[in-house]
């Protein structure tokens, strides 16, 4: 029973072909494209003003040069955002579960954040290891840790979202199997079950959509150090 719960974190395949790949490219089918219209409807406008709202927030702190970057987050987000919420259906594999694909996106990211500042500043950048007024004898010891707690940010990334969507779907799963368990011998214990798993799938529903915002808004934060 134990393993049977981690069963629906396993990447699904069809005649030995992984979906993952699937599941990965069917969110930008479900996003409404922009039509020739003056005048767009609810559902565009809906979406044009999230993306407006996101990106002032997210970059109104940055200089000119992260505004760059812009596009490539808020599409991140997005698309984050649209795995979390499709993998809250019944029946449906959430790939943002997966370590291995968190980590494909945190890396290259964190990474090329931390060239930019090597190219652009490298004395600024350089400058993060070793805050201003340290006694000489923690010189040594504190470059050594700022160095690790630097190369830990993209693992930090990854493991976040993966840790908090699988203890989410793990929740719901345990509540769930509970309320079919208890039903035919507490009723009533099996409503109030039920219930809490309604509020839990509500929590999760939010929870999908923090933690998409959060892996960009530390992104956009290391950007800003470093631009």
């Amino acid at each position: 029973m134990t393993l049977s719960f981690f069963d629906q974190f396993m990447s699904p395949t069809f005649m030995g072909i992984p979906l993952i790949a699937l599941a990965i490219s069917l969110p930008w089918v479900l996003y409404p494209k922009p039509t020739a219209r003056w005048l767009n409807n609810r559902l565009l406008t809906l979406q044009g003003w999230f993306i407006n709202r996101f990106t002032q927030q997210i970059f109104q702190p940055l200089s000119l040069g992260g505004h760059k970057w812009a596009t490539l987050l808020s599409s991140l987000m997005l698309f984050l955002i649209t795995l979390n919420m499709l993998g809250l259906l019944p029946y449906t594999f959430t790939p943002t579960t997966q370590l291995s694909l968190n980590m494909a996106f945190a890396v290259p990211l964190w990474l090329a954040t931390v060239i930019i500042g090597m190219r652009n500043q490298p004395t600024h950048a350089l400058g993060h290891l070793l805050p201003e007024g340290t006694p000489a004898l923690l010189i040594p010891i504190l470059i050594i840790i700022e160095t690790i707690s630097l190369f830990i940010r993209p693992l930090a990334l990854g493991v976040r979202l993966t840790a908090n969507l699988t203890a989410g779907h793990l929740l719901i799963q345990l509540i769930a199997t509970a309320a079919f368990v208890l039903l035919p011998l507490m009723p009533t214990v099996a409503i109030l079950t039920t219930t809490l798993l309604f509020l839990l799938t509500l929590l999760e529903i939010a929870v999908a959509m923090i933690q998409a915002y959060v892996f960009v808004l530390l992104l956009s934060l290391y950007l800003q150090e470093n631009v």
